[in-house]
């Protein structure tokens, strides 16, 4: 699996939290050929399935990305909206977006606006109309909207949008190419709506009942100018293990396991704790009974905004510890 051509297509598929369709589809078509079994649910997770003897996996990377949806169009054309998950103001100003029938605009607040109080609420966007009736021609209220920056290779690092959590996904479908022989019932679940709450991954753990769980998403880094060192993890230092973030308390066991794995097969590791930022590991931890639940995360910069940075060696780290824990003993 081409690890830039796949990232590419996964960043272009739209897919904000409650519209994941497309991304949906996209990455059904990836992983199809390693899996036994494709589900959906009625939240709108992707769930592929490789059959085992073994205990129960659930991997989760969540596949929707935070937008903005259009909630009001006024009468010189310009499109009100409001956030879908975390979007910071001042990130997105002036940033192009697109809409999934293919309208483009820009993102543009009031001349007067005072920027260091702007909120998304503020926002609005410029899609070239030149009045409220052609604007509505174009774009609907309820219509969401993403961010529509390119995706580019930057020495061995990648700048792109929705690295949160694409980039996760990626690890995923290039760790269950690498399962083949796993023994271990293996669940590659692909979550919807994360961003607004977790919620996919509720009803998928439900679900599935497994036995040990695994969020892969990233994770903030340390090593970006004026860090104020509440998170742990350094871009280019391989994969971020979680031991603490803000959904989760992560199982000891888990975390134990999984440094060991690393340590056996000589794969870049590091400890990560979070005092800010979350993962589906925190409801797939705490559904029926219980769960043994672990996180694996790809150090991304500047998460949440139209051009977040992961490191390439990082990314491959991360995928080598997804499927070394899917074939381990468990």
């Amino acid at each position: 699996m081409d690890l830039m051509k796949t990232l590419t297509g996964l960043v272009e598929a739209f897919g904000p939290s409650g519209s994941e369709g497309e991304i949906s589809q996209v990455i059904e078509s990836l992983a199809r050929p390693y899996v036994d079994e494709i589900a959906r649910d009625a939240i709108g997770n992707l769930i592929c399935r490789k059959k085992g003897g073994g205990p129960r996996v659930m991997f989760s990377a969540h596949m929707d990305s935070i937008g903005l949806v259009a909630t009001h169009i006024d009468e010189k054309g310009f499109v009100h909206v409001g956030p879908l998950g975390g979007v910071g103001a001042a990130r997105a100003l002036y940033t192009p977006v697109r809409f999934q029938n293919g309208a483009k605009g820009l993102f543009c607040t009031a001349a007067d606006a005072d920027l260091s109080k702007l909120k998304a609420d503020d926002l609005v966007v410029d899609i070239g109309a030149a009045d409220g009736e052609e604007a509505k021609k174009l774009v609907q209220v309820g219509d969401a909207m993403v961010y529509d920056t390119p995706t580019r290779a930057a020495g061995g690092r990648i700048i792109s949008p929705y690295l949160d959590n694409r980039i996760g996904c990626l690890v995923l479908l290039m760790a269950m190419e690498q399962a083949a022989a796993a023994d271990n019932d293996l669940y590659f679940v692909f979550s919807a709506q994360e961003e607004v709450g977790c919620r996919g991954a509720k009803t998928a753990a439900w679900a599935i009942d497994p036995d040990y769980g695994i969020a892969v998403d990233v994770c903030g880094t340390d090593d970006v100018p004026g860090a104020k060192h509440d998170v742990t993890a350094l871009c280019g230092k391989g994969a971020a293990v979680n031991v603490m973030d803000h959904s989760a308390v992560y199982h000891p066991d888990m975390v134990k396991r999984l440094m060991e794995l690393a340590q056996e097969r000589g794969i870049p590791v590091q400890r990560s704790v979070s005092r800010r930022g979350g993962t589906d590991a925190g409801p797939i931890q705490a559904t029926r009974a219980g769960v043994y639940t672990g996180g694996i995360s790809i150090p991304c910069r500047y998460t949440h905004t139209p051009t977040e940075m992961v490191d390439l060696g990082d990314v491959r780290a991360c995928v080598e510890l997804a499927a070394a824990f899917a074939h381990c003993d468990l």
